[in-house]
């Protein structure tokens, strides 16, 4: 049974101006380092610069590994809830997103989960015997990392554990903190790990995060 394995990760620090700091690139290129123990088949990004740098810092210890963008992986409000879906502690955070953008947001959201949240596509195997020949499909694992933003990263953890949709508020993911989602046929999503951090120091953990005590 062929499993896709998904490596989900924010983008490094960046300033207000998206562009990476001295730590991002720092976290860029330990998740790089961690990724290299990994038989990655492709580096999927955001267009986003922050996620570009990023993977440019990553990339440097996956030589040979195909580097692509990917319009869906853009930083995006992947559902508006209705006010009865929303937390107290987000009252007001959607406030002038009117129906276009927020119906925008979500077809966004519903293409990320088309072309990522799912098994490994079949391959097609042809093999020549005599004047016959045939053609098989088969499947393999694959191994795919996409370096992206919190709110796709908290709307593919939400899909996989088949949560309501506004579950996303909350699922925040510190800068370069790892997730990991695996996909085989006929079985749900697996949730491997969210938001882990262990390839990075102490002092350049947590960024992204609100302040507070973090252990």
């Amino acid at each position: 049974m062929a499993t896709r394995h998904l490596y989900l990760a924010r983008h490094g620090a960046a300033n207000a101006f998206g562009e990476l700091t001295d730590i991002g690139h720092q976290q860029a290129g330990l998740l790089g380092e961690r990724l290299a123990r990994v038989p990655v088949d492709a580096v999927w990004h955001s267009p986003l610069p922050r996620a570009v740098a990023s993977v440019h810092e990553l990339a440097r210890h996956l030589p040979n590994v195909p580097v692509a963008e990917a319009a869906e992986l853009i930083d995006h409000v992947p559902y508006v809830p209705s006010p009865a879906e929303t937390p107290p502690s987000w009252a007001g955070f959607f406030d002038g997103y009117d129906d276009a953008e927020a119906a925008s947001g979500h077809r966004l959201a519903e293409a990320l989960v088309a072309r990522f949240a799912k098994v490994p596509e079949m391959t097609t195997e042809t093999t020549a015997k005599g004047t016959e020949t045939t053609a098989k499909g088969t499947q393999r694992d694959t191994h795919e990392v996409l370096v992206t933003h919190a709110y796709p990263i908290a709307w593919l953890v939400r899909h996989a554990l088949d949560a309501p949709p506004s579950r996303w508020l909350g699922l925040n993911s510190a800068n370069t903190a790892l997730t990991v989602i695996e996909y085989r046929d006929g079985l749900p999503p697996t949730l491997v790990m969210f938001n882990d951090m262990s390839h990075l120091p102490p002092g350049l953990r947590w960024t992204g995060f609100p302040e507070g005590i973090r252990p």
